[in-house]
């Protein structure tokens, strides 16, 4: 059910949008002491684009040169290293390869070290084909040459919003889902309808990623870029996979798509993808067998001894690209309002120093804030396989998810948390419930009791002697 905001009470700052760039924006400026809410129309925070991602914690090394997407990558990189400690985030040190795979790809990846280099990568290393298999045997002997990449690496890309958010909602920001955004009107100050009730602020920022467009209209603006929805599908790969896979394998990109990778995740399978398919819909993602079955041949051809290994789960997913490939961010002083558009694939990098460029841009039009005398410290729960899990350690219940591990001390503590999961999605990404080998089909019945009128859609259909 959405949080009722409090009648009459006005924020500094209403941000319309809870994916990863949304979370990351309320922690910011509640950090700066602003009066924050969070809106989002899902039922709960990671609903639209970022729920689906390669979890690469990027170094921006082919990022356009000079754009502000490499200058915002490196920024959030950075501050995602110096608080991963402090919120207990998750970072998977796997270093990558981007791999030619053919004499006109090995021609480029000259370029490509040029290019990280004048980016500030200056660690990377060319190397010849064999010199790379030997330090990753799994390798085909096709590879020609590879670039080593040492600071890419893996993190958990649900529980780094959860973080932000959280520490947020303790600094006294306030999280409406269930809220779509139906208008809005400035007039000194923002009024904005939603689904949930009225809103009032004093600036509002979009975040709205696929709606990000969209929700520049309803906000009464002239969009200055249009979303072009590119859908990636996704294999993931049994836990078998991963002793294969230990760095990212990343391919030369294209002018289009950083193209297909094959990467280990922090939950100990490997992922294959992602595709870059345009579309109008901005809702379904669909996911199809033969390019699903492309994804596998692909990984096999890439890893020969991933040729036969189970799939575990498929998916898919859409990034919001427009019709520019830089993010399209605008700043309305004389409305106080902020577009943060058009942020693809490296969201997830960028996230945090998106949200500092925000509270810089923020200040351009408007006074400081008085920041809190300290901001607190929050242990998110670890899901990552290179730390001690909760099966692990004593008294945690019993195992509700034996594919997983989970434990139900895990689920318990989720829904007493600052923010609860609002609907089974949102459970499985607190948690890892349901997303191993059976994908919930040995407990998916002992979830529906224990979620049992928790969630906004049930995961068991009552009878009406039940209700």
């Amino acid at each position: 059910m959405p949080l009722q905001p409090p009648t009459g009470e006005t924020y500094d700052v209403a941000i319309i949008g809870a994916g990863v760039v949304g979370c990351a924006v309320a922690r910011r400026f509640a950090l700066a002491g602003a009066k924050v809410i969070l809106v989002e129309k899902g039922a709960d925070i990671l609903s639209g684009a970022s729920k689906a991602n390669s979890a690469i914690l990027h170094t921006g090394f082919d990022a356009p040169p000079g754009s502000l997407e490499l200058e915002l990558v490196r920024a959030g990189r950075q501050e995602y290293l110096e608080i991963r400690d402090s919120l207990n985030l998750a970072l998977v040190t796997t270093g990558a390869y981007v791999c030619a795979w053919n004499a006109l790809e090995a021609e480029k990846l000259a370029g490509i070290e040029r290019q990280a280099r004048d980016n500030g990568t200056t660690d990377v290393v060319l190397r010849l084909g064999a010199e790379a298999r030997a330090a990753m045997p799994s390798l085909s002997d096709r590879l020609v040459a590879a670039l080593e990449v040492p600071g890419e690496h893996i993190i958990d890309p649900w529980s780094a919003p959860l973080a932000y958010l959280t520490q947020a909602v303790a600094l006294g920001a306030r999280f409406l889902r269930g809220a779509e955004l139906i208008k809005g009107a400035f007039d000194g100050g923002w009024r904005l309808e939603t689904t949930a009730g009225e809103i009032l602020a004093g600036t509002v920022i979009n975040t709205a990623g696929l709606y990000g467009d969209v929700v520049d209209t309803r906000l009464g603006f002239t969009p200055g870029f249009r979303i072009k929805p590119r859908k990636g599908q996704f294999v993931v790969l049994d836990k078998a996979a991963a002793r294969h896979v230990p760095r990212i394998i990343l391919p030369v990109p294209t002018e289009v798509t950083k193209g297909i990778v094959v990467c280990p995740t922090a939950f100990g399978n490997v992922l294959v993808g992602p595709t870059a398919e345009e579309q109008e819909d901005r809702v379904r993602a669909t996911v199809e067998t033969q390019t699903l079955e492309a994804l596998v041949a692909r990984a096999a051809e890439i890893v020969p001894a991933l040729a036969g290994m189970p799939v575990t789960a498929l998916y898919a997913g859409l990034r919001p690209a427009s019709e520019e490939k830089g993010y399209r961010v605008f700043v309305r002083p004389e409305q106080r309002a902020i577009t943060l558009g058009g942020i693809r694939s490296t969201g997830l990098s960028s996230a945090l120093g998106l949200a500092r460029h925000a509270l810089k841009l923020h200040a351009g039009f408007a006074g400081p804030f008085v920041p809190p005398a300290q901001a607190p410290d929050i242990a998110t729960p670890n899901l990552a396989e290179c730390c001690e899990r909760d099966w692990q350690r004593p008294d945690h219940g019993e195992i509700v998810c034996h594919c997983e591990l989970v434990t139900r001390r895990e689920i318990e503590a989720t829904f007493s948390s600052a923010v609860p999961p609002g609907d089974f999605g949102g459970l499985r990404r607190r948690t890892r419930a349901g997303m191993g080998r059976c994908q919930g089909f040995y407990c998916n019945a002992r979830l529906a009791e224990m979620t049992k009128g928790r969630l906004a859609t049930p995961l068991a259909i009552e009878t009406e002697g039940e209700r």
